[in-house]
């Protein structure tokens, strides 16, 4: 009898988290890397909330709570919604997960029966696909092509969409890209959606408060209130409140579906870390003043790496209008041989041969569905990005 299911042929590991791991092997092995492949800040966690998760730990605050959150989170996240989206919630509509990507599994898990489809655009985060075929489901996905900035169009979401579509997920910012929709460009989406009552709107808003240049965030719910039925809002605290280790993600939507994830969440984690929930309450309830800040390194970052990628030949390298992420196109070096010998085929081998010869980690582009790119993040010092962007240019150069 084969020990192992079935299922996991249909998945791959997070290319994201192995360019990581082999960052790392190689920094600890000596090498120079300068790794832009994790999607985390390198900010520090905001001291208010550390001492938020002190004084709980000190409180004794370090037992069981109930499976999908405190109800003191669930009132914090209600009121984060009421005030930045102006969407009414109860706490009863409310689930807390360990990270948003236990969200996104829940509510895939709780509603996907076999031969079911998720419309998924791309580019698109790397787990989206995955975690729809873990849950039975069928991802289809839809190009979100570099001629339209990165953003899917009516007319594709409206061709991807069959009698057998379940879900719709949608991610503005984007990962990988940075892309985000304005409220017209949203509304023509959720005009579309309005048009296929059966189709369920997954808003994955993780990189709601990292956007530039006044880049007004708006989310499907809100931009069309008939959709607020038949909407799960996804987001969490570890992008904007420099969270990632603590894993808090939250959602918001119609109460069985809610209870449906609960079901899930209560026979696989039970509650995410008691510490972490209490630390999350402050940060949603407390001062919002150094995200802000924090955004404006961003956006010198952000510019700092598009106008060195842009300089190079044969690379076209948009500007995103949040996250932290650029997506820049290397159509322009297909076919090229690089310095040491390796023959630049596609993305893979262009990442693969850039990690090996200059010690810049970044992430291929077929790992999020569109090619041929790469994905870089700049949620790191300036001097490491100029370094990095600086050694892309020399190897790029070098190619003939």
């Amino acid at each position: 009898m084969e020990l192992l299911s079935a299922t996991l042929d249909r998945v791959k590991p997070s290319p994201t988290i192995a360019v990581t791991t082999k960052a790392a092997e190689l920094k600890a092995a000596g090498r120079d890397i300068i790794a832009l492949g994790a999607g985390e800040p390198d900010f520090d966690t905001p001291q208010n909330i550390k001492d938020a998760a002190v004084a709980a730990i000190n409180a004794g605050k370090t037992k069981y709570t109930a499976v999908d959150g405190i109800p003191e989170l669930k009132q914090a996240i209600c009121a984060k919604f009421k005030r930045d989206n102006r969407l009414n919630y109860t706490p009863s509509q409310i689930s807390v997960g360990t990270g948003g990507k236990q969200i996104l599994y829940n509510a895939l898990r709780a509603t996907m029966n076999p031969g079911e489809e998720v419309v998924i655009p791309a580019p698109y985060w790397v787990s989206y696909p995955d975690m729809v075929l873990l849950a039975g489901g069928t991802p289809v996905i839809a190009p979100a092509t570099l001629e339209n900035n990165f953003k899917l169009t009516p007319e594709a979401l409206e061709e991807a969409i069959t009698p057998k579509t379940k879900w719709f997920i949608f991610n503005s910012p984007s990962n990988p890209t940075g892309a985000g929709y304005s409220r017209d460009e949203l509304k023509a989406l959720t005009d579309v959606l309005m048009r296929h009552p059966h189709v369920w709107v997954m808003s994955d808003d993780m990189y709601e408060h990292l956007a530039y240049d006044g880049f007004a965030f708006c989310t499907p719910a809100e931009v069309e209130p008939a959709l607020y039925d038949r909407t799960l809002t996804v987001n969490g605290v570890s992008k904007a409140y420099a969270m990632t280790g603590w894993r808090i993600g939250y959602a918001a939507g119609p109460e069985k579906l809610i209870g449906a994830m609960r079901k899930i969440q209560s026979q696989s984690t039970s509650n995410p870390c008691t510490i972490s929930q209490w630390a999350a309450v402050e940060a949603l309830n407390g001062t919002q003043d150094y995200i802000a800040e924090n955004n404006e390194m961003f956006v010198r970052r952000r510019n700092l790496v598009v106008e060195m990628l842009s300089a190079i030949p044969g690379v076209t390298c948009p500007t995103p209008e949040g996250a932290f992420y650029v997506y820049p196109s290397i159509s322009g070096l297909i076919g090229k041989t690089s310095a040491a010998g390796t023959k630049i085929t596609d993305d893979e081998t262009f990442a693969t041969a850039l990690l090996e010869e200059t010690g810049v980690a970044v992430v291929f582009g077929a790992a999020f569905g569109l090619s041929p790119n790469f994905r870089v993040s700049y949620a790191t010092s300036d001097e490491a990005l100029k370094e990095a962007c600086t050694r892309i240019q020399t190897f790029c150069a070098g190619l003939m």
